[in-house]
């Protein structure tokens, strides 16, 4: 089979691609897509991440692990990547959070010209669709649908007043002028038609809609084996299904695997570390230490509580009972329980007002999260997470071995900089008031892992419970220096014909969560492609 693009992930930033490449009716496109076809209840039901992210059993998640991570003692982390259309966007919380817009100008600062704040709003603007209408900070024509919640709990409101109550701001938007403060997340969520209620995915936002397009064929259930290579030049891949397949790309090959699974398949395609590729038998075709290098997550910390009341998610028989009535009516008007993203609650804020933007990010959950939901509590709860926006620390990722099956080496190496565990404990003590203010005493009950308040106690538990909130980016980084992996484009240095188009390419983590972020970039580049061939 021949394609003028052959797109490689049909998650975030694949699906937007797929979209805007195959609008010219004369350009033929080709989406590969490892997982499956994105439509199952569990993806469209937002309640029902519930039942995906804990990887227990796998439905739709890649459930990956870290290597052990010595600060954190030796632990594996957990990292659930979407294993569908959609990618992660079709299990996460759904929450629409583009970052602060000095993380932009940051990016133009390190040599990534033309991707500042003022660059990368109007790629904002034209994926959003959101509820609120059009300003000069969002768009309402976009594919994404962004709205409200429809009816967040009332423990949530107690969590603003609570932080209220601490001299912390209310904040309805924080993808306005300011970041900080308190307030609901927005989500990315169908407000009108007939999907009301469903998750919005990016693959039910971009490419369930054009599906039908004769220039268009997607692929589900094929996993890429490697990028063909002939002369310099990226003209095709190597996949599996039913057996060993070759699609041929007479344009470009684009990576839209991820964070992780962009540097793995570059680096079983020869294209890396030298001595990575060598220590796995691959014959190098390029040489780009970069890839794999620089990678950088959200490490996240909670503080769970019982609930004395039940207005909260249980799986008890009663909290049980409630969500089935829930299930229900969210069939009928797409409202209700069934509509949560869990993460109701938002806080952005800063642990040393010195600091020019926030460097913590607090999501509050109606719920009990204890390891991913890997660890279940039958009694009704709620709980806070704390994380540090912007790690000293960074990690990396490699290969396993040579075979295209076996998962990424994966090595975030958490709290390697010390100032991390600072923030990291900073924030934990901000969330500690919160959580213990007049306005939530009405639902207070047993804090869970409860210890001594003093630093040590405090240090230990993040070290035995820490991990992830899922925000891994930087491994194929976008720049002008030795360690960039891809240009101003994300075309990939040194070959042609491909590019890296996901969170990967990002040269530092963004304050908040990465879904927006990823969405913006695939529109950018998107843009400049159809412009350019045009």
């Amino acid at each position: 089979m021949d394609f003028d693009y052959v797109i490689v992930g049909g998650g975030s930033a694949g699906s937007v691609m797929a979209n805007r490449l195959s609008a010219d009716p004369s350009v033929s496109v080709c989406l590969l897509e490892a997982g499956g076809g994105g439509r199952d209840l569990a993806i469209r039901a937002p309640a029902l991440v519930a039942a995906m992210i804990s990887g227990r059993p796998p439905i739709n998640n890649w459930a990956l692990k870290t290597e052990p991570q010595p600060e954190l003692n030796n632990r594996r982390g957990f990292q659930p990547r979407g294993k569908a259309l959609g990618g992660s966007s079709a299990i996460n919380a759904m929450l629409y959070v583009r970052g602060h817009q000095k993380d932009y100008d940051e990016w133009a600062n390190l040599g990534c010209e033309g991707w500042a704040w003022e660059d990368v709003l109007p790629y904002f603007l034209k994926s959003e669709g959101n509820a609120w209408g059009a300003s000069d900070l969002h768009g309402n024509k976009g594919p994404l649908q962004v709205g409200d919640q429809s009816e967040p709990r009332g423990i949530t409101d107690a969590f603003f007043k609570a932080a209220e109550g601490l001299q912390i701001r209310r904040n309805d938007d924080f993808n306005g002028e300011r970041q900080e403060g308190v307030g609901p997340y927005q989500v990315t969520q169908f407000h009108d038609g007939p999907y009301k209620g469903e998750r919005c995915s990016a693959a039910a936002a971009y490419l369930f809609p054009i599906m039908d397009r004769p220039n268009l064929t997607v692929v589900i259930k094929a996993r890429a084996r490697r990028i063909l290579l002939e002369n310099g030049r990226a003209v095709g891949l190597e996949y599996d299904k039913g057996g060993v397949q070759v699609v041929r790309a007479k344009k470009e090959v684009i990576s839209c695997s991820g964070a992780f699974g962009s540097p793995q398949l570059l680096m079983l395609s020869g294209i890396g570390p030298v001595d990575e590729l060598r220590d796995h038998g691959i014959d190098v075709a390029h040489e780009l230490p970069g890839v794999g290098q620089n990678l950088q997550d959200h490490l996240d910390y909670i503080l769970s509580y019982h609930s004395k009341r039940p207005d909260v998610v249980g799986l008890n028989p009663a909290g049980l009972l409630r969500l089935i009535k829930a299930g229900m009516r969210w069939r009928k008007d797409g409202t209700g329980l069934f509509a949560t993203p869990f993460a109701e609650g938002a806080g952005f804020l800063r642990t040393n007002q010195s600091l020019d933007r926030p460097d913590i990010q607090l999501h509050f959950v109606c719920a009990i999260v204890d390891d991913h939901l890997r660890k279940i509590h039958l009694k009704d709860g709620y709980s806070c997470h704390v994380c540090v926006l912007r790690p000293k620390s960074v990690g990396r990722v490699g290969l396993k071995d040579s075979n295209p099956k076996s998962a990424p080496l994966i090595d975030p190496q958490y709290l390697s900089n010390p100032d991390d565990l600072k923030t990291l404990k900073a924030g934990a003590r901000i969330v500690e008031r919160i959580m213990e203010a007049e306005p939530l005493a009405p639902w207070r009950g047993k804090r869970l892992y409860d210890h001594d308040r003093s630093d040590a106690a405090l240090e230990a538990d993040i070290r035995a419970r820490a991990d992830t909130i899922y925000h891994p980016v930087g491994t194929c980084k976008m720049g002008v220096d030795g360690m960039a992996v891809v240009d101003l484009e994300c075309r990939v240095h040194g070959v042609d014909g491909l590019r890296v188009i996901d969170a990967s390419v990002m040269p530092r983590l963004v304050g908040g969560n990465t879904n927006a972020p990823t969405i913006m970039i695939a529109e950018k580049v998107a843009d400049r492609m159809t412009h350019a061939d045009g």
